[in-house]
């Protein structure tokens, strides 16, 4: 079983102590989005986890207590920096300290374990395709020491952006192509694997591929893994199947892209609702929830390797 901590939010971000203690206690809930009234158990624990995969725009909060999972688990982790400013990403610190934690984060955990993430991509009249290429390039000098690859994605044209971010605007594949050369010149003068992460198939210079697969985390912890189908976690998704502890709509970075939010009034009320000592992440248990186990499926060849961590 592959644990997701940042598929529905931001949880490194912004509620990281909850996460520490329900690694602590050993299990985790997790409400399904469709049926909220059916809730998962998922024992955390190296019995049944076979890695943890982070996405994240900010591991500062969480940088000091980071070892108690990845001492006890495969790890991989994708950290978002895009070309966007605060008028895109209102509560998104800086960029500068945004390399700077990447930099830490890389140190902590081997550079092996840490993947770019430059998504997603979409222009407007202040973010035309050409400033977006050349802030691709700024970043690529100074994040490409610290990361494994990059991931890049253009913009899914969900039905709520016309109202959440309505000036934004995808290329036709001409001028798609002509920004994924760009890009692809400027990763590759600084030795940066570039890839794209399953959203288009228009373009075969950039391979596709998933951004977390067992391949890839089997050999930035050096361990084996089971060859298995890739199910994905969504629709053109070439990742391996994951279980996510988040919830939609409680991300407070609140991205106006960002297509796990629906409007921050809704985030802020779920918030409020968050307790660090409740095995859900959002809210409690109910009377009525319908509880079951969480899938238990190993994808660890040799479950030995993980249990001296265990001791």
């Amino acid at each position: 079983m592959v644990i997701s901590t940042g598929i529905r939010t931001d949880i490194l971000n912004h509620y990281s102590a909850w996460l520490y203690e329900r690694f602590r206690e050993g299990f985790a809930y997790a409400r399904n989005p469709l049926f909220p009234g059916h809730v998962t158990r998922y024992r955390l624990h190296p019995d049944t986890v076979d890695a943890v995969t982070f996405c994240t725009k900010n591991c500062l909060p969480a940088l000091s207590r980071l070892h108690e999972i990845y001492n006890r688990y495969p790890t991989y982790f994708h950290v978002t920096v895009t070309a966007f400013g605060r008028d895109m990403e209102p509560n998104i610190p800086p960029v500068r300290e945004r390399i700077a934690m990447l930099r830490d984060l890389s140190r902590l955990v081997g550079r092996e374990k840490v993947a770019w993430r430059f998504a997603p991509v979409f222009f407007t009249e202040k973010y035309p395709p050409e400033r977006i290429a050349d802030t691709f390039a700024r970043l690529a000098e100074q994040i490409a020491p610290h990361v494994s690859r990059c991931f890049f994605a253009f913009l899914e044209p969900y039905v709520s952006m016309r109202s959440r971010c309505s000036e934004a605007r995808l290329p036709d594949n001409v001028a798609k192509a002509d920004f994924i050369r760009k890009i692809c010149a400027a990763a590759e003068k600084h030795g940066l694997p570039l890839h794209s992460c399953g959203s288009f198939s228009e373009d075969s210079s950039v391979e596709q591929r998933g951004c977390f697969t067992l391949e890839e985390i089997g050999k930035a912890n050096n361990c084996r893994y089971r060859t298995v189908r890739h199910m994905g976690n969504r629709r053109g998704c070439l990742c391996i199947q994951s279980r996510d502890l988040g919830w939609y709509n409680s991300c407070p970075n609140l991205c106006r892209y960002c297509n796990a939010n629906t409007s921050p009034a809704e985030v802020r009320k779920n918030y409020r609702l968050h307790d660090p000592h409740s095995p859900l992440l959002i809210g409690d248990l109910c009377p009525e929830d319908e509880i079951s186990e969480g899938h238990r499926e190993r994808y660890l060849l040799d479950t030995r390797q993980m249990s001296l961590f265990d001791l």
